[in-house]
């Protein structure tokens, strides 16, 4: 065997066509450094936006791959069918009379050649692309991706080794299927079919059809094999189904060259492709940790949401601690993940308020998760305090409050504390078991719930605003069961609320200030040529001591300077979308209204969020915001916050007294109070925030260790689920399908 494995290194060291054959390879390597040159001449000529759409070039390889193996693939062709062509076989075959021991004879040689060939053209052909691409290489993009991926992300080294490696494998596919057809002409037709035409009809096929089919294309297995994507196969699969390739190529010209019969090469052929089948199949079902739902998913009634959504229901405990007592039902909604990536598990968005629909979120912005659905199934649900008509509680009354004044003395606060408890009763008596089960730890435990019903070992958590108290206190209960978990423009639940006020009225301040500024370079501004600040402030002690009225209104409701405070802040925060800033403009004019004694401005917006002339303390809120512990603990913990928001903030001490004072009187105690997190078995974290809430969100995520964040220079909150910042969306996208953090520091830039 030694001499015949020699004898065949000398014919194909011999042959000049194979030295021809290698160098033309290298019109791999300028494949892929051409396609990156077009992709960087789109990119150039795109906005910043538009550049976040592109698709990722990876590791630069795809475009190469099928040239390269159709290259190698025909030097292994041709080193039988060459023999065929000359009638060289005749003597070959006399030389070794056992056939099948001449063709495998041929594979150490071939495959000795193509390994270092490979390597050197992998590795060319992804440094080609990264050259080309320059610096454009590292833009990131809205998958999560950027667009080339250099050596040093997880797994695109081993994704060019497998690459070189899959290299190999072509040759040793055209070994054996210029054994089995015996003409050059003829495995060169099969070898274009199989590297180069399959896979461009493969490409025009329909989504999800493309992604499942290219899955099995050969340029799209290496990528599978390292794990870091391009299709529907896990690694094992990928691998499995390479060597089925060869396997069943070489097994094909083994049965042709000792036997010669056509129907048994059929029945081969048949087999192998029965095999692939058998290993690949598999792989297209839900990634491993995943177990049977018993969830009946079904369409969804609602007119308004989108066609592939899904809703369910799940039922739970009322009272968490009698499991066996009265049950509530839960509403689930779910965006199955699209098809076009293996899939890697369920990102659960839990929605802000509290109070919001998380179903309704999810039907108005389900173009937000598109790339993300590449991966995974989005899932949400409204939680037991939604507020929404037709529930349990009546939503006349949720929606409702008293109007919150400052106390000013001992007396006056225990006055607010009975408006406060005789409103809540008044809710309270429809169902009081319901009404004292709206924390945020309850419904931790929905989700939990739910977690179990889909039949998945770990979720990966979108909480958004205050949806970042039930995701804490799931964190506390269920750490082991957090994937990944993102923290959105959330509040922070770990620290007393009169422990996070000093920052959040320095964020206040600064918010002002940005708007003094707007208003003195836009002439849209109706306080343009006044000094802004100024204004505010006089407006403000004018109003607490004389409160302006709302010209026209039938209540005869009337604004003190708290009142324009807790109005103003939402605005101050929010300008809407620029460069127009619509709130602002709205604002500048109520402003300067107010001044002049009409605060009909500020009551036209608030009637249109609330129904209301004056912003009421919803009961539909506070029944989640007094549970968890959002309250001043007396009367004296209050006047020391509100002598503290004095000393920091001139312009709106006092304006985040607003919410604990909502709880002064609250009939229902405290069951979920702010409490550290566990100091281990916690993944890393990864917090995102504007302007307005960053800092909060960066000192919530600070207490589990390995977390990172990423600031949005701009204004805006929930920066996700409301599409602000392609950006912020890319660095969710990235950590959450391959876990990878930012560095620290990481901003996003605003963008028109």
């Amino acid at each position: 065997m030694r001499d015949v494995i020699a004898s065949e290194w000398y014919k194909l060291r011999s042959l000049r066509s194979n030295v021809y054959l290698l160098a033309v390879s290298v019109l791999a390597v300028l494949v892929c450094a051409g396609v990156a040159y077009l992709v960087g001449r789109g990119f150039d000529r795109q906005t910043f936006e538009e550049r976040m759409r592109f698709t990722s070039n990876g590791a630069g390889l795809g475009t190469g791959l099928p040239v390269a193996y159709f290259v190698l693939g025909t030097l292994g062709a041709l080193s039988i069918t060459s023999e065929h062509a000359t009638g060289m076989i005749r003597t070959s075959l006399a030389a070794v009379p056992r056939r099948q021991v001449f063709l495998f004879a041929k594979i150490p040689g071939l495959a000795a050649v193509t390994l270092v060939a490979g390597q050197v053209l992998a590795f060319a052909m992804h440094l080609a692309a990264q050259a080309v691409l320059g610096d454009r290489a590292g833009q990131m993009l809205l998958d999560g991706g950027t667009l080339g991926t250099p050596l040093s992300e997880p797994g695109v080294l081993a994704t060019v080794i497998v690459a070189g490696l899959s290299m190999t494998a072509a040759a040793l596919i055209g070994l054996g299927v210029g054994a089995a057809i015996r003409s050059t002409p003829g495995s060169l037709v099969a070898l274009v079919m199989f590297f180069l035409v399959i896979p461009i009809v493969a490409q025009a096929l329909p989504s999800p059809l493309r992604s499942q089919v290219g899955s099995y294309m050969m340029e799209n297995l290496p990528s599978q094999i390292a794990g870091v994507g391009g299709g529907l196969l896990p690694s094992g699969a990928a691998a499995a189904l390479l060597v089925v390739y060869v396997a069943a190529a070489l097994t094909a010209g083994a049965t042709v060259t000792a036997l010669k019969g056509r129907l048994k090469v059929a029945a081969v052929g048949a087999a192998a492709t029965l095999s692939a089948a058998l290993v690949a199949v598999p792989a297209t079902a839900d990634s491993a940790g995943s177990g049977p739902s018993s969830l009946a998913w079904g369409p969804c009634t609602d007119k308004d949401a989108p066609k592939d959504m899904r809703c369910a229901s799940v039922q739970v405990p009322l009272i968490w601690t009698e499991p066996a007592g009265r049950k509530i039902t839960v509403p689930i909604a779910m965006l199955p993940a699209s098809g076009a990536a293996r899939r890697i598990g369920t990102v659960f968005a839990i929605p802000g308020g509290p109070g919001v629909s998380g179903i309704d979120e999810l039907k108005q912005f389900h173009a937000r998760f598109a790339k993300l659905r590449d991966r995974f199934d989005v899932v949400t649900f409204d939680p037991r305090n939604t507020v929404k008509p037709g529930g349990v509680l009546p939503y006349e009354c949720l929606a409702t409050g008293p109007y919150i004044t400052l106390p000013d003395t001992r007396a006056e606060y225990a006055a607010l504390a009975r408006t406060n408890r005789e409103h809540a009763q008044r809710c309270r008596s429809a169902d009081p078991a319901f009404f004292d089960h709206m924390d945020s730890a309850s419904v931790a435990r929905d989700i939990e719930a739910v977690r179990t019903a889909m039949g998945e070992q770990r979720l990966s958590f979108l909480a958004t605003s205050y949806g970042g108290h039930p995701a804490l206190a799931y964190a506390r209960l269920f750490p082991s069961r957090i994937r990944a978990m993102v923290m959105d423009g959330t509040a922070g639940h770990v620290e007393e609320t009169v422990a996070r006020e000093p920052s959040m009225y320095l964020r206040a301040e600064k918010a002002l200030e940005r708007f003094a500024a707007w208003c003195r370079s836009a002439t849209a501004c109706a306080l343009h040529g006044q000094d802004t600040g100024e204004v505010w402030r006089r407006l403000v002690v004018a109003a607490d001591r004389s409160p302006v009225p709302v010209h026209n209104d039938p209540t005869g409701a009337a604004y003190t300077g708290f009142d324009l405070k807790v109005a103003a802040a939402p605005s101050f925060i929010s300008p809407g979308p620029e460069p127009d800033v619509p709130r602002w403009v709205e604002l500048a004019e109520a402003i300067k209204k107010a001044a002049e004694g009409d605060a009909s401005g500020f009551a036209e917006y608030v009637r249109r969020a609330t129904g209301s002339p004056k912003l009421p303390s919803l009961a539909g809120q506070n029944m989640t915001h007094c549970l968890d512990g959002r309250a001043y603990e007396s009367y004296a913990a209050y006047r020391s916050a509100l002598r503290r928001a004095q000393e920091l903030s001139p312009n709106f001490a006092g304006q985040r007294a607003w919410w604990p004072l909502g709880c002064a009187g609250w009939p229902a105690p405290v069951t979920n109070p702010p409490t550290p997190l566990p100091t281990s078995g916690l993944v890393p974290f990864l917090g995102v925030g504007s302007w307005t809430d960053h800092d909060e969100v960066a000192g919530i995520i600070r207490h589990v260790p390995g977390s990172a964040s990423v600031r949005y220079d701009g204004h805006g909150h929930a920066l996700y689920v409301y599409g602000k910042g392609g950006c912020v969306t890319a660095h969710v996208n990235r950590y959450f399908t391959s876990l990878r953090l930012p560095s620290p520091g990481t901003t996003c830039q605003a963008t028109a």
